[in-house]
């Protein structure tokens, strides 16, 4: 170390006759062409180091709600009279836990004085009151403007040393902290100048190890990291550190319902109460209200240029109350919190899979095969636009805008494999086309169309059960073995004569327009498909299975091939 010394004061020599003749203004702009290792103490190098070994106070701003200082450890807060001791940062995430429970800001948060604060420069005051503690956050500056750099860190231990204007050694020390580095520079003279045994080593805040090797590297590295990270300045406590690729994943997960909306600090969540919305990988967001009434709009996500956190924009052409650059002030597994105009405008959403349990199987089959379902959103599948049928059997049809059902030979049967519906064509071969289902309920499922695990289209399919649905053995029994007879017609309500059957105790006994029996045989019933046997006279032609395809109140369609007859109660 001394032939350090002795070699730089050499140096420094040399560099001092020169900068006799030259002008001294050269130390308070940023080095960028000075490669010495000689810093003053007020030039802006000197601040730069300041900055970077200032004392972080954003840490425990969900408690003092300012960052320019930070509460001592231990101390002792109330939050909605729970009674908590604060020794550690951890502590703090306790708190935050709780008030995460607490959806709205209704929630009473009380620091029990005494308590002694730590300011940027490593000052120590004691605040004896609420009162004092205001008058000391008003010193901050709010925004993340305030003097320290928290995205870069000095890697320590650093070897310092000053002398004056003659050249005279001063101090030498090892600093082994911020603070110590803080403090070093703090007691430093206006005409003392620094030295530093370079290189040194600095750390970004995403872990990036950087070296340095002379005050102009380490001028440019500091300045750089100002606007490298969100350092969590503003006193939004809760705004949890992620990046826009984790925002982006979550809000395409599944979709979400809205818990709470404040527009101008004035609470609009009534007329949007349980609303969906769910976020297309494609850039549109799609909401539907209580009335089943869905709205288009489009979201996108990028980084603030000032305050360098992820912002989420949502446009709609009517939803106007949700028409902001929102920020995320909380974001955990199943729940966003949104902000806007300093918190007079928020937003909660809650993610709304419900397939998160172990088994998605156990009513989504019974669901899927209850009645016909429609394509909210006109379909891009191969199969075009047509709406579904999942029937009992296996078999999959498909229903035109007039009602006329029909079936694909590429979708012949159906079966689910977890939250996927699969596909199999007429000769029982699996197909590449999957429906994924992200989410669903009794009315309505949210499903990604994919092929060869490439998402090709993602659409809602909405339950529509008004013109009949494809009913279950019980219900189909129930009907037929009752006390009324059915008239048999074509889809279209002609037959080429008028018939009527009676299907009591598993007999068909057809009668004529005079009551007079046309044929007789008898039925049985197996998965949604009807049987009829022995049938040797009118309807001799209608002996094998018919797929019931659709049963109401009064009617039964049954199919078979591209033929359709509809069933319809006579009870007279």
């Amino acid at each position: 170390m001394k032939n350090f010394f002795a070699k730089f004061m050499f140096a420094a020599l040399l560099t001092a006759t020169f900068s006799l003749t030259s002008c001294q203004e050269e130390f308070e702009e940023l080095p960028d062409n000075n490669d010495g290792k000689s810093i003053e103490a007020t030039s802006a190098t000197a601040t730069l180091i300041k900055g970077t070994s200032s004392k972080d106070g954003s840490y425990d701003n969900i408690v003092d709600g300012a960052s320019c200082f930070a509460i001592q450890f231990p101390y002792n807060v109330t939050v909605n009279g729970l009674d908590i001791t604060i020794d550690s940062v951890a502590d703090l995430k306790l708190i935050e836990e709780i008030l995460d429970e607490i959806d709205s800001n209704d929630y009473n948060l009380q620091i029990i004085y005494p308590i002694k604060i730590t300011l940027s420069n490593y000052t120590e005051i004691t605040i004896n009151s609420r009162e004092e503690l205001v008058a000391q956050a008003k010193e901050c500056i709010e925004g993340g403007e305030d003097d320290d750099i928290e995205c870069i860190d000095f890697v320590y231990p650093i070897d310092l040393f000053s002398f004056n204007t003659n050249l005279e050694i001063t101090n030498t020390t090892t600093v082994e902290s911020d603070r110590q580095m803080r403090l070093f520079f703090a007691g430093l003279g206006a005409n003392d100048i620094v030295g530093i045994d370079f290189p040194i080593t600095l750390e970004k805040y995403d872990g990036t190890k950087v070296v340095v090797n002379n005050n102009a590297e380490l001028a440019v590295v500091l300045e750089n990291a100002k606007d490298m990270c969100d350092e969590d300045d503003d006193n939004d406590y809760n705004d949890d550190d992620f990046t826009k690729e984790r925002l982006d994943a979550f809000l395409v997960d599944c979709p979400m319902i809205l818990q709470e909306i404040f527009r101008d600090s004035q609470e609009q969540t009534e007329q949007y109460l349980e609303f969906i919305v769910d976020f297309k990988e494609n850039g549109t967001v799609i909401t539907k209200d209580n009335d089943g009434n869905y709205i288009e709009g489009a979201w996108s996500t990028n980084i603030g240029v000032n305050s360098k956190r992820v912002e989420l924009k949502l446009e709609f052409e009517t939803l106007v109350d949700f028409n902001l650059e929102w920020f995320v002030y909380e974001l955990n597994n199943d729940k966003i919190k949104l902000f806007a105009n300093g918190g007079s405008d928020r937003i909660i959403l809650k993610k709304y899979c419900e397939l998160s349990g172990n088994n998605p199987n156990d009513n989504l089959s019974d669901i899927l095969g209850e009645c016909k379902w429609e394509f909210t959103v006109p379909s891009s599948s191969s199969i075009g636009v047509y709406n579904v049928k999942f029937l009992e059997n296996g078999t999959v049809k498909f229903v035109d805008e007039n009602g006329s059902v029909f079936t694909i030979d590429t979708f012949t049967t159906w079966a689910l494999e977890g939250n996927i519906i699969i596909f199999y064509n007429a000769n029982q071969e699996l197909i590449a086309e999957k429906w994924k289902i992200r989410s669903y309920s009794e009315t309505q499922m949210y499903v990604d169309i994919y092929n060869e695990d490439e998402v090709m289209y993602q659409n809602v399919l909405q339950r529509n059960c008004e013109d009949g649905a494809a009913c279950s053995d019980a219900d189909i029994n129930e009907a037929l073995l009752g006390q009324c007879k059915f008239k048999i017609t074509n889809l279209d309500g002609t037959f080429f004569e008028e018939l009527y059957i009676d299907f009591s105790n598993n007999n068909i006994h057809a009668y004529d327009a005079n009551n007079t029996i046309a044929d007789e045989g008898n039925w049985s019933l197996q998965s949604g498909t009807l049987q009829f046997n022995s049938l040797s006279m009118t309807l001799a032609n209608y002996i094998g299975e018919w797929n019931v395809i659709e049963c109401g109140t009064d009617t039964f369609k049954l199919e078979r091939g591209e033929e359709i007859i509809v069933l319809t109660k006579a009870c007279d």
